[in-house]
C-alpha cells in the first residue's frame, strides 16, 4: 500500500528526493496530478514534458525512428520530438503509465533505470515522474514488479483545503469555491460499483469546468443548471443550485457583519467550520496594513469566536484558535493582544488544556 500524502507533503518530497530517483503518484482521476507537477517544476524554472504512453502504439513513437549513420555505417535513432537537445535538464512526466501497452512499458525500463533511451542519455539533473490511476473502477493493466521497483510510490490525496487554496489563486468563480467550503464532501466522488458507467460524478477537474462555465454569469438559468449537471452529475448540481438560493457564509461575511449572518451559522454542520475558519484567516492575511483591521472587524471577530465557545462548538473553536495563533498576521494578533488580552489568555489556556 502506497504512503498517503497531501500536496504540501508532495512538495517537500520533491525537494528532498534526489533527481536520479523516480517518483510515481497514485491517485484517482480529476485530482490534478499533472497540473500539480507541471506548476511546481515550471515555477522552479524547469521544462516539464508530458508523455501519454497509452496513446503510443509502437516503441518508435517513444524512442524515435531508426536511420543509417553514413559515417559509421550503423543504425542509430533520430531523437524524438520531446527529447532535450540543449543539454538542459527536464522533468519527464509519464502520465497514465498503467494504461500503456506492454511493449511501451518495456521501452520505458531502460529510461527509468539508466536515464537512457536508445543509447541517448537525458541531461544531468533531469527527473522522471509518473502518474497512475488505481482502483477497480479503472481499466488499467498490471505493472511489472521490476518496473514498479524503480519508483518511489506515493498515494496523492490532496485535501479540500489544497483545492480551495488553488482555486482561489486561480481566480475561479467564488460561488463554486464557497459551495465547496460549505459542502466539502461534494468536491470528490466516491466510486459506486452499482452506478452506470456513464453516470457523472464530481471531481476537482469537473468543478473547475463548472467555475469557468458560469464565470461572469449572474443568474444561472435552467439550461445552465442542466449544463452543470452534465459536468458534475445530477446530485452535485442539485446541491449547488440549492446553495445559490441563499448566499452561503464566507470569512468576509463574518468579519463584516457577524450579527446579520449569525442565523446562517446556526444552520451549518460542524464539517463546514474548518473551511469557514480558514476563509476568515485567509481574509485576515490579505489585509494590507494594521489600519485595514478596523474596530468593526475586531468586534465581529471577537463575537464569532465567543459564539463558537458559547454554542459549545468545541472542535471548531479549538481549530480556529490554534490556527489563529499560528497563521494569523502578527499585526492582527498584536492588535487583539492589546484590546482583548483576557481573551487571548483564555485562548492559550484552552489550547493547553486540549493538548494535555
Amino acid at each position: 500500500m502506497a504512503i498517503r500524502i497531501d500536496i504540501k507533503e508532495l512538495y517537500e518530497i520533491f525537494e528532498a528526493t534526489p533527481s536520479e530517483q523516480n517518483i510515481m503518484l497514485v491517485g484517482t482521476h480529476g485530482i490534478g496530478k499533472s497540473r500539480i507537477v507541471e506548476d511546481y517544476f515550471t515555477n522552479k524554472g524547469m521544462k516539464v514534458t508530458a508523455l501519454f504512453l497509452c496513446q503510443m502504439s509502437d516503441p518508435g513513437d517513444l524512442i524515435g525512428l531508426p536511420r543509417l549513420n553514413e559515417e559509421t555505417g550503423k543504425t542509430d535513432f533520430m531523437p524524438p520530438y520531446w527529447f532535450p537537445t540543449d543539454g538542459e535538464p527536464i522533468v519527464l512526466f509519464l502520465d497514465e503509465l498503467n494504461r500503456a501497452r506492454p511493449e511501451m512499458l518495456q521501452t520505458v525500463m531502460d529510461l527509468v533505470l539508466n536515464r537512457k533511451l536508445a543509447g541517448r542519455r537525458l541531461p544531468e539533473g533531469s527527473r522522471i515522474i509518473s502518474a497512475v490511476n488505481d482502483g477497480e473502477e479503472y481499466q488499467v493493466g498490471e505493472l511489472d514488479p521490476a518496473l514498479v521497483s524503480r519508483f518511489n510510490i506515493y498515494n496523492l490525496v490532496p485535501t479540500v483545503k489544497d483545492w480551495i487554496k488553488w482555486a482561489t489563486s486561480a481566480g475561479l468563480d467564488e460561488r463554486v469555491i464557497t459551495f465547496i467550503k460549505n459542502k466539502p464532501s461534494m468536491l470528490d466522488s466516491r466510486f459506486d460499483a452499482t452506478a452506470n458507467s456513464l453516470d457523472k460524478s464530481p471531481d476537482r477537474r469537473a468543478w473547475e469546468r463548472v467555475a469557468r462555465a458560469i464565470e461572469g454569469v449572474r443568474e444561472i438559468s435552467t439550461a445552465r443548471a442542466k449544463m452543470i449537471a452534465g459536468i458534475v452529475g445530477v446530485k452535485a448540481a442539485a446541491a449547488f443550485m440549492e446553495s445559490q438560493k441563499e448566499k452561503s457564509v464566507t470569512g468576509k461575511d463574518v468579519l463584516k457583519s457577524f450579527d446579520k449572518i449569525q442565523a446562517k451559522l446556526e444552520e451549518l454542520s460542524i464539517e463546514n467550520f474548518p473551511m469557514l475558519n480558514d476563509d476568515i484567516l485567509g481574509t485576515l492575511n490579505t489585509l494590507e496594513s494594521v489600519a485595514k483591521f478596523t474596530p468593526s472587524m475586531q468586534r465581529n471577530l471577537t463575537s464569532y469566536i465567543k459564539w463558537l465557545q458559547d454554542t459549545n462548538r468545541r472542535e471548531a473553536y479549538a481549530y480556529f484558535i490554534k490556527a489563529f495563533l499560528n497563521e494569523a498576521p502578527v499585526r492582527v494578533q498584536n492588535i487583539l493582544a492589546k484590546t482583548l488580552p483576557s481573551m487571548l489568555i483564555e485562548f492559550t489556556t484552552f489550547i493547553q488544556e486540549i493538548e494535555a
